[in-house]
């Protein structure tokens, strides 16, 4: 249910009881809006939260963006009825909370069993244990719904007692070992979300961060952070023109069949071409 070529630069958090966030949500260029039952949302408001999430998500007019709904846990008292409503309505995914192994996965997949086919399942990784079960957790890729996580790194650095520093140190090993498992298994993955929106200096570098770590894109909390973002998660005009070059010399005759080939002093490989006709894909994504 991959589908990597597809631009997924910034995905908002936006809390499903507040209509009019929604409502502006339908005309900002983020290219994921999440609307949120869980974190978000008091528990008095989770069930007039959940029926304006599928409302919304009914009533369409997101255009291009995918638009995903946040479920509480499963294992509380809202999980099991926020996936039954979101399996019966038009979001593209259902976002689950705290997956921590493959059997949590299992879990979700038979939940949404009723759900449309092309229904996806996003994970958020999220809690320690989730990190000694990163590969498992991605192989489930191939038997379910599962093509997107999205890193909690709030929720990480309370379990693990961590500070979230600028330059986030402590969560260096997890970021690197959580995008090597979802490359691995073919799901794409989003970097998790600065608290400082209004710095944009100091959101800038966190993205810039993510991207250099080869995520995807990255979860947002406020719309200031979507224009940066996409900036940073976009290719740029170098990384345009060097992937239409590497497709265009692939193509000559006197190329063909070759593993390996040079281009303005540069060496290129099969696995260049791959990547170079992946970045073409999504800048003529973003572009159309």
């Amino acid at each position: 249910m991959t589908n990597t070529d597809r631009p997924r630069r910034s995905a908002l958090y936006l809390p499903a009881s507040n209509a009019r966030a929604i409502e502006k949500a339908r005309a900002l260029p983020a290219d994921i809006v999440i609307l949120d039952l869980e974190d978000a949302v008091a528990p008095e408001s989770k069930e007039e939260a959940r029926a304006a999430a599928v409302a919304a998500v009914n009533a369409g007019g997101f255009g291009p963006r995918e638009v995903a709904i946040r479920a509480n846990g499963i294992d509380t008292e809202w999980g099991a009825a926020d996936i039954a409503a979101v399996a019966s309505s038009k979001a593209d995914a259902v976002l689950v909370p705290k997956v921590s192994s493959p059997d949590d996965i299992g879990l979700y997949q038979a939940a949404l069993s009723l759900a449309p086919g092309q229904m996806q399942l996003w994970a958020m990784i999220e809690t320690c244990a989730s990190m000694f079960t990163l590969e498992a957790i991605a192989a489930k890729a191939s038997t379910s719904r599962l093509s997107l996580w999205v890193m909690g790194t709030n929720d990480l650095a309370k379990e693990m007692r961590a500070q979230l520093t600028p330059d986030r140190t402590p969560f260096l090993p997890f970021l690197s070992m959580a995008v090597a498992a979802a490359r691995a298994h073919g799901l794409s993955i989003l970097d998790g979300v600065c608290n400082e929106f209004r710095d944009i200096d100091a959101f800038s570098a966190e993205a810039l961060q993510g991207r250099q770590f080869g995520f995807d894109g990255k979860s947002l909390i406020h719309p200031a952070q979507i224009e940066p973002c996409n900036s940073v998660f976009s290719p740029s005009e170098e990384d345009l023109a060097w992937a239409r070059a590497v497709i265009e010399a692939f193509e000559l005759p006197e190329n063909s069949g070759k593993g390996a080939i040079r281009i303005d002093g540069k060496m290129a490989e099969l696995l260049h071409l791959e990547e170079a006709r992946r970045t073409l894909a999504i800048g003529n994504r973003i572009a159309g």
